[in-house]
């Protein structure tokens, strides 16, 4: 790819390369919207089958007949992401059907890439073209008028293949982190409650668990904590609901407060390895162990604390029992108030879990952490790849860097 130093033609503030043309979307697409039909929620149910049925934002449904059969951009008409590097536009090929949100494109071959179309609509800054303030929506004829910037078609063609191959490493990737979260629950699920390999068992409170365990009332395993006034310390660190991504189970984001400004909730003293456990709607699952780095810091009274008693129990033992759907359901079923539902820390501490030896359950901590390591690794890689296709859409489709053909 090569850098182009020719750009002389401007759209809107983006400058484009002296060759490439400025088109409006109505003269280089056809426009099959009076196809669309809608069907209701309840007549979906009725008509379940193989063909996808669409909506603005994607797939919702698949019944069992079809409208459209080829390669086709829909368009979100309402509901689409339409700011710069959005998410308003997706490629359908086969057979499928459309309801009334999205618009419905097929570039004309002699002008326009298909491919190329979606990642320029996704791309560009759609918001002036849309009306309403309510509820927004991009109309056929505001539609029409979006301005595209276009080189040659064999460079449409040239930049569609560099962002679909980095859109199929994308997928390839979230495949794998699918199919590695399927493995984590599997294990979970097994090793949670049968241990490893156990062949005798017996009945308990939880169910069938093996012979060597045994059943323990969660605060029996953990150590009561000591709420603090931090007023009188310079600055700290402070973990509130908001701090924790309830999908990777992680403190991401921290808040640095002094003293003297420490909301009344700030009570609540954790050290490395502690596991903190939202009490307020605990189906959310707003639950982490804290790192070493932040050993020492505040957490919000609306966690639980549960210090691992050492020699007893593992911190990861306690977390990953917590983090189980079957734990949540038992704490969901404690829950008091409409507004706000919660559960006190008495109500977490005198849940019962297993509790195997603690050699087994180092091995068995150790097995999920691995598993645990690896979709860490997998997002990250994701990640990345989305950075770099942001970074090649930046270049790419705006001439600032061109391909080789």
């Amino acid at each position: 790819m090569d850098k182009n130093k020719k750009i002389k033609k401007k759209l809107s503030v983006m400058p484009i390369p002296e060759d490439w043309d400025v088109v409006k979307l109505g003269e280089v697409v056809e426009i099959y919207d009076h196809k669309r039909i809608p069907l209701s929620e309840m007549e979906r149910s009725k008509r379940k089958g193989n063909y996808p049925y669409c909506g603005a934002n994607g797939v919702i449904d698949f019944i069992d007949d079809y409208i459209f059969d080829g390669e086709y951009v829909l368009l979100a008409e309402d509901g689409g992401d339409y700011v710069r590097f959005g998410r308003s536009a997706y490629i359908m090929s086969g057979k499928f059907w459309v309801n009334n949100h999205a618009h419905v494109l097929k570039a004309l071959e002699s002008k326009l890439n298909n491919w190329f179309l979606m990642y320029l609509l996704n791309f560009l800054d759609l918001s002036p073209y849309i009306v309403g303030s309510t509820r927004t929506k991009l109309n056929q004829d505001q539609m029409r008028n979006i301005k595209l910037p276009i080189p040659p078609l064999p460079e449409q063609k040239r930049i569609a293949e560099v962002l679909r191959t980095i859109d199929e490493a994308i997928e390839k990737v979230e495949q794998e982190i699918e199919h590695t979260e399927r493995l984590k629950k599997g294990l979970m699920q097994h090793l949670l409650t049968r241990g490893i390999g156990h062949t005798r068992f017996k009945d308990s409170l939880l169910g069938k668990i093996p012979e060597s365990w045994e059943v323990v009332r969660l605060g029996d395993c953990t150590t009561p904590i000591d709420q603090m006034n931090p007023s009188n310390r310079d600055w700290f660190w402070y973990i509130d609901i908001s701090s924790i991504d309830n999908d990777a189970h992680k403190i991401v984001s921290p808040q640095m407060i002094s003293g003297k400004s420490a909301p009344s909730r700030a009570r609540k003293l954790v050290c490395a390895g502690d596991v903190i456990f939202s009490t307020t709607r605990p189906y959310l699952k707003n639950i982490a162990i804290v790192p070493t780095e932040l050993d020492g810091q505040i957490c919000s009274t609306g966690f639980c604390v549960l210090r691992a008693k050492r020699g007893k129990v593992l911190p990861e033992w306690i977390y990953y029992i917590v983090v189980t759907d079957r734990f949540i359901r038992r704490i969901e079923s404690k829950m008091r108030g409409a507004t706000y539902p919660a559960v006190s820390d008495k109500d977490v501490y005198s849940e019962k879990i297993p509790l195997p030896p603690l050699p087994e359950q180092k091995k068995i901590a150790e097995i999920l952490m691995t598993v645990d390591r690896k979709i860490e690794l997998l997002k990250n890689k994701k990640e990345h790849l989305e950075r770099l296709k942001k970074g090649l859409m930046n270049d790419l489709l705006t001439g600032r860097r061109r391909v080789k053909l």
